[in-house]
């Protein structure tokens, strides 16, 4: 069983040279270039959902993800998946077609959820989802039951939690941790998602839920993206794919890079 998790950044990319990233772009839409990279200023559905569906996986988590990219990235990577709405969606249609039309300018306004993909032959047979904070921002908990072959299950619990400075984030993940881990009985379960917590920062969290919910081990000691594990074989331990396995040919000889995150793959042996 191999899962992947990426943060989508409102399907926005990120080169490396932050001069790119400029005021200019994003009130004119016009493209930035250095030598390597361009920084573009439009939809980049098409290049997401070709990027997710050229990896191999056979459970996929999102988050910062455009609530109306469901249906196409569905399509994309032949997959089946849920949906589950966090913060900023009010006037969504309006929000959406703003999106299209200048991403950088609407950035995290443009609305945003969490999503769990699934490919065949596993498929979602169950879903919930919690609240676990209202401000600064709405946070959600999503969760999928998920029926592997032969009438195997695993639980998926996406989420996406609050930045560092908040300071809230530790309780969000111990509690996250707590829903799932109730809502997945004996099951195998993945916590796993964008928890904006980095293990040399946070040593403690990560000892809380490895010891107290069984969930471990964390990507890497300053990665903020996870994909934690309970009542499964790690077969391949969580890792970051390397910058280059986001960026996509601009036409020009330079690259577009994916979003501000890199996706973070595991493998598990289920029995």
């Amino acid at each position: 069983m191999r899962l992947l998790t990426w943060n989508l950044f409102h399907g926005r990319d990120c080169p490396p040279n932050p001069a790119l990233r400029s005021v200019r772009s994003r009130v004119t839409g016009c493209a930035e270039r250095d030598a390597t990279h361009v920084q573009v200023n439009r939809s980049l559905r098409a290049e997401f959902a070709a990027a997710l569906a050229g990896w191999e996986w056979d459970v996929a988590l999102a988050q910062e993800a455009s609530p109306r990219w469901l249906g196409p990235l569905e399509r994309a990577t032949a997959a089946a998946g849920v949906r589950d709405l966090t913060s900023r969606n009010s006037l969504g249609a309006l929000r959406g077609w703003l999106a299209d039309r200048n991403p950088d300018a609407l950035g995290s306004w443009e609305g945003g959820s969490n999503m769990v993909l699934v490919r065949p032959p596993a498929r979602i047979v169950a879903t919930a989802a919690h609240t676990l904070a209202e401000r600064p921002e709405r946070r959600r908990l999503l969760l999928a039951r998920v029926e592997l072959a032969g009438g195997r299950r695993l639980t998926v619990a996406c989420v996406h939690l609050s930045v560092p400075s908040t300071q809230r984030g530790a309780a969000e993940a111990l509690r996250a941790a707590e829903l799932a881990g109730d809502w997945a009985g004996g099951d195998p379960l993945v916590l796993g998602g964008d928890l904006n917590l980095r293990p040399a920062d946070h040593a403690a969290v990560f000892a809380a839920l490895a010891a107290g919910h069984g969930l471990s081990p964390p990507t890497s000691a300053r990665a903020i993206d996870h994909l934690l594990v309970r009542g499964a074989e790690l077969v391949e331990p969580p890792r970051a794919l390397p910058a280059a396995e986001r960026e996509v040919d601009a036409g020009d000889g330079r690259a577009i890079r994916l979003s501000d995150h890199a996706p973070v793959v595991a493998a598990l042996g289920l029995r």
